[in-house]
């Protein structure tokens, strides 16, 4: 790929070169996962798998989550933890049980640990473990990013 560069009154091709991403306005991806530095929760929908970082470096992951279904889907985009419950109880028809929830998109769109064979009404199942590890991370205000 070539670019036009106009000098004094010429005309002259120079190998076009993509600029480094800082100086894109966007910043750059954190290995191995599809979100930038500035998240703190990473979700990857396509392959159910979730990250905790930290400056851009991964602390936790890649983790087995399990994403909401087409019906009541895991919202995408960027969050920010809104607050968090370890013993929240649904408040949709079922009631059941959401340990170690960490609510991060409107519409009650958690963390939290739950099956890894179903989905949820939007939520992001976890492990136990990896429940716990998300619940005392993050923090009100940490940015999630679901891609």
């Amino acid at each position: 790929m070539t670019a036009a560069v106009l000098g004094l009154g010429s005309l002259v091709a120079v190998p076009a070169q993509a600029a480094p991403r800082g100086d894109t306005g966007t910043a750059a991806t954190v290995a191995g996962t599809p979100c930038t530095a500035t998240a703190h929760a990473c979700v990857d929908l396509a392959t159910h798998r979730a990250w905790l970082l930290d400056e851009g470096k991964i602390v936790r992951g890649p983790v087995p989550m399990m994403p909401g279904d087409a019906t009541d889907p895991t919202p995408v985009g960027t969050f920010h933890v809104q607050w968090k419950d370890q013993n929240h109880v649904s408040d949709m028809p079922n009631h059941a049980p959401m340990p170690f929830s960490v609510f991060f998109a409107d519409g009650g769109v958690a963390f939290h640990e739950g099956s890894l064979r179903s989905s949820s009404y939007g939520c992001v199942h976890l492990a136990h473990e990896d429940a716990v590890a998300f619940f005392n991370t993050l923090r009100v205000g940490d940015e999630v990013q679901v891609h």
